[in-house]
């Protein structure tokens, strides 16, 4: 297992499949870590499961408060934040004709722009602390396109874009910005898609099968160690080789 001890974590998305495997490997790992959703209940169980792990609600489509969030979630990590993970996320899914422009803003917002200004304010106690790392959760679809999914994959390749530019504006400032881009993940979204579909999607994939949230869970946890130090502007591929980049 990596050793993370010592290090501050906030996971965004920290209900879902991949957040809640991310989450287990930071546990095992020894990080201080808050994890942060807008599910009551399922807060409340990962405050059951882990008793050292910090809970707090928080919706990252609230612009506004994303400064107060970081500020606050600074000062319960004992005013250190050495990694901030991205996972949070949405899918609002249409053909590009019936998209309606509340369900492309809505995506943009929560997807690309949330992702800046989380990550904006977090580098700014990053800069305090001379280190730091954020790991953005993107898709594979940023990259290929999908059908149904205009306002979703500009999101996802808004956001790689983005973190190559964060890495290159504070690199010389110890911070390491990558992007782990998962393929198709068995999670309660895929477990949507028709059996029939789920054969034709593993046919495009070599490895011939859907990965794990934990292949997801071990990528973010390596760039979360020491292990990762010289890596940044990266977008590692964790897809069982159905694209190669």
């Amino acid at each position: 297992m990596i050793n993370l001890k010592g290090l501050s974590v906030i996971l965004t998305g920290s209900t879902g499949g991949i957040g809640g495997s991310i989450l287990e490997k930071l546990v095992l790992g020894g990080a201080n870590i808050l994890a942060t959703g807008t599910n009551d209940e399922k807060l409340k169980k990962i405050k059951e499961k882990y008793k050292d792990v910090k809970v707090q609600k928080f919706d990252i489509s609230l612009h506004k408060e994303i400064e107060n969030f970081i500020d606050k979630s600074n000062e319960i990590l004992g005013n250190k934040i050495d990694v901030l993970i991205n996972n949070a996320g949405i899918t609002i899914d249409n053909l590009s004709i019936r998209m309606k422009e509340e369900e492309w803003n809505k995506v943009l917002d929560i997807n690309l722009t949330s992702t800046f200004l989380l990550s904006k304010n977090a580098i700014k106690k990053m800069l305090k602390n001379k280190k730091g790392k954020i790991i953005n959760i993107t898709s594979v679809v940023g990259h290929t396109g999908n059908i149904g999914q205009a306002n979703y994959t500009a999101s996802k390749a808004g956001v790689i874009a983005m973190s190559k530019s964060l890495a290159l504006e504070y690199g010389k400032k110890n911070i390491q910005v990558n992007c782990v881009s998962p393929g198709f993940i068995k999670t309660d979204m895929t477990e949507k898609i028709s059996e029939e579909y789920k054969e034709v999607l593993k046919s495009r994939i070599p490895l011939a099968r859907f990965g794990d949230p934990k292949d997801i869970a071990n990528t973010v946890t390596f760039l979360c160690s020491d292990l990762s130090d010289y890596i940044t502007g990266e977008t590692i591929h964790v897809n069982g080789g159905m694209y190669f980049s």
